[in-house]
């Protein structure tokens, strides 16, 4: 192994600031087994180049086999979503042809029931009619019995008015003839 320090400047420098010999050797070698044990511990959790290229494999040819799989289930996960597509549209056009029956039986019934109540709405209309033209009968029988009825009267009143009319002239001539 390889120290990346000079171990005799530094027994050297401990001596010089108050350490005996034996002191800075002792605390010399301490140091070493320090770095000695952390070195082994940095060792042991670094890889060499070539383990690092095995595990570079490794971890590719899981990639590719993940890729794999993935390419695969994309394709089941496709044609199963491409059938469960088809179902649905299959679904869709049945229920299209439901409502499309429906809105014709719908329009049918309402065109029958239109149908219908147009026909009520004229025959009503017809017996208004029949209605109205007997009361417009009865009321042109009406006012002719009336007309009727009003000349009847009207002769009479003429007469009883021409009567009063001779017989004051009558009064009138006796008194004349009286006084004259």
């Amino acid at each position: 192994r390889r120290l990346f320090f000079d171990t005799h400047a530094l027994v050297c420098l401990l001596e010089e600031n108050g350490f005996t010999t034996q002191q800075s050797e002792v605390i010399v070698s301490a140091l070493v087994k320090i770095m000695d044990n952390n070195l082994d511990m940095v060792y042991k959790d670094m890889v060499t180049k070539v383990q690092q290229e095995i595990a570079l494999q490794q971890v590719m040819s899981h990639i590719g086999g993940v890729k794999k799989d993935m390419i695969i289930l994309e394709k089941s996960e496709f044609s199963a979503l491409r059938s469960e597509n088809e179902k649905i549209k299959l679904e869709l056009q049945q229920i299209k042809k439901q409502v499309m029956d429906e809105i014709t039986k719908v329009r049918a019934d309402n065109k029958l029931n239109l149908n219908l109540e147009k026909s009520r709405v004229k025959e009503l209309h017809a017996q208004q009619d029949r209605a109205l033209t007997q009361t417009d009968r009865k009321i042109d029988t009406e006012v002719a019995d009336l007309k009727t009825m009003l000349e009847s009267h009207k002769l009479d009143n003429i007469k009883y008015l021409a009567g009063s009319v001779f017989t004051c002239l009558t009064v009138a001539l006796g008194f004349y003839r009286l006084w004259i």
